[in-house]
């Protein structure tokens, strides 16, 4: 089922601006019911804008309405002509100078809500070093005190359709590592039980063919 960009964020609003359930929000967004719950209970991704989807061309009005009369419906998609944004050519990317100093607040978002990006992923976004990653990471950057979480996008360092596409790849890739660890867990298995089947039977002592009640000589 295809999902909406930034499904954690399509969320928050729809949290923030519906009366759809909890359930009907996680199908559309794809997250487990309970992470809904959470996000409403300000318990995560707090401080996280909210993305219209119907602004973003990807909800109308109307399917909107139709799911909030019945809490059994489940919300489509709507078909879209947004045209992509063309793609970055490959190179280090260009923040003005103005806006380096936001870099770390932008790390620090990424980090706290997105934690299946890779460093290199969020290099490549923001334009920044692994070893900046880090520091943020392990509050050693020396403005550390100052550096308070904000979206990249409000920030204008990267663009959503870019957030997105990490986003994708970062979950092809870890759906592509779970896989492999399950069927190698898989063969591992069925390799165990062959090597029981092939062990011979071990031969009866004197002890269990003795009859009852008798002792072998010692």
């Amino acid at each position: 089922m295809a999902l909406p960009m930034m499904p954690k964020a399509t969320a928050v609003w729809l949290v923030e601006n519906t009366g759809l359930t909890f359930q009907q929000i996680a199908e559309f967004c794809g997250l487990h019911e309970l992470e809904v719950q959470a996000i409403a209970d300000g318990e995560v991704v707090a401080g996280m804008t909210g993305l219209d989807p119907i602004a973003s061309g990807q909800l109308t009005q109307e399917e909107l309405d139709r799911a909030a009369r019945d809490p059994n419906a489940r919300l489509k998609l709507a078909a879209t002509n947004i045209p992509l944004p063309a793609v970055r050519t490959k190179g280090a990317r260009y923040t003005p100078v103005a806006k380096r100093q936001d870099k770390p607040d932008a790390i620090a978002w990424l980090i706290r809500h997105y934690p299946e990006l890779s460093d290199a992923q969020i290099g490549k976004l923001l334009g920044t070093t692994k070893e900046t990653i880090n520091k943020v990471r392990d509050r050693t950057h020396w403005n550390s005190p100052n550096i308070r979480p904000r979206d990249p996008i409000d920030l204008g360092l990267c663009s959503i359709m870019e957030l997105q596409a990490a986003l994708n790849r970062a979950r092809r890739k870890a759906e592509a590592a779970k896989t492999a660890e399950e069927r190698a867990a898989a063969k591992e298995a069925a390799a165990h039980e062959a090597a029981e089947a092939e062990q011979p039977a071990q031969p009866a002592t004197e002890e269990q063919h003795a009859p009852a009640g008798e002792q072998t000589p010692q």
